[in-house]
């Protein structure tokens, strides 16, 4: 947890308090739990941790002309979108079932069979929209065998029962690191699948375009493609709008190229993702820093 009603507490009391409130949701159906867990995080911790805020100042630097009725059911609604999707991570069979309910769509499924059909490696990148797992738990659903890189917790305690949650809705996991990194490869090299989250800020990333405002970006996705000859394909899980079920949308694969080019259309998908549906996007991430005086760009 880095929440401000956090701070000052151990990391072990933090995760006392955290496993206290996700214990005593999971013992309600799950119709109940999402929403409320959704109700919380809006009204209780997002003001205590900043995320309105937060919210606020993202939608101001890159959607400055947007109405403020708007930004106000903004600063609500993408909060409850992150409690929704923290429950739901946690509900393992219970989710799974409700992201397996209709069958994947888009462009890109063709490609993915194929993909798959001659062990062919694929790299689906994603972004912290709607519930980012939900199209990795279908996808392992329709027979794929997918993998994903994750970022450890700082607080190990919570860490080892988040690992625990997410271990559920499929398997192999690779913790970012040197170890992980290495066991990654070797997957993708043995034709796996790998799930990756692209839209966060990366201080070794290249600077390129995010609604229309430097963000800087990993190149990773692209690098990993070029070099083991891996399919990209934009995967999402889109939230619908009884806020517990999910459109798997598969999107076309992004063509080989400059590994900037092929970054960039990951940023640009995610955007027009977002644009249509702007609450179930994390506003609440710092994406778009102030670029360090330090900072050299990868590609120059």
């Amino acid at each position: 947890m880095t929440t401000s009603e956090g701070r000052g507490l151990s990391p072990w009391l933090q995760d006392r308090l955290f496993r206290g409130v996700l214990g005593a949701l999971l013992l309600l159906p799950y119709s109940w739990r999402v929403p409320l867990c959704g109700w919380l995080m809006s009204r209780l911790v997002a003001p205590l941790a900043g995320y309105r805020r937060r919210v606020r100042e993202n939608l101001a630097k890159v959607l400055p002309d947007l109405p403020e009725a708007e930004v106000r059911r903004l600063e609500r609604a993408v909060p409850d979108n992150v409690g929704r999707t923290l429950i739901e991570i946690y509900s393992g069979a219970e989710f799974v079932a409700r992201c397996t309910a209709s069958a994947p769509t888009g462009p890109g499924l063709a490609a993915l069979d194929a993909a798959h059909a001659a062990g062919r490696p694929v790299i689906l990148v994603t972004g912290h929209f709607g519930n980012y797992d939900a199209s990795r738990a279908a996808l392992i659903a329709r027979g794929y065998n997918i993998g994903a890189l994750y970022r450890p917790m700082s607080n190990p305690f919570f860490n080892d029962h988040y690992v625990r949650a997410i271990s559920r809705i499929g398997t192999p996991l690779f913790a970012r690191g040197r170890r992980g990194m290495a066991e990654m490869v070797k997957f993708l090299r043995g034709g796996g699948m790998l799930g990756l989250l692209m839209d966060q800020w990366m201080q070794t990333g290249a600077r390129l375009q995010f609604f229309g405002q430097d963000a800087l970006t990993a190149l990773s996705a692209a690098d990993l493609a070029l070099k083991y000859d891996a399919l990209v394909v934009p995967t999402y899980g889109v939230r619908r709008a009884d806020g517990l079920t999910f459109d798997i949308v598969v999107e076309a694969p992004i063509e080989h190229g400059d590994p900037a080019v092929m970054t960039q259309a990951m940023n640009d998908s995610l955007e027009r993702l977002t644009r249509a549906h702007p609450e179930q996007w994390f506003w609440i991430h710092r994406r778009w820093k102030d670029i360090p005086e330090w900072w050299q760009d990868p590609l120059a």
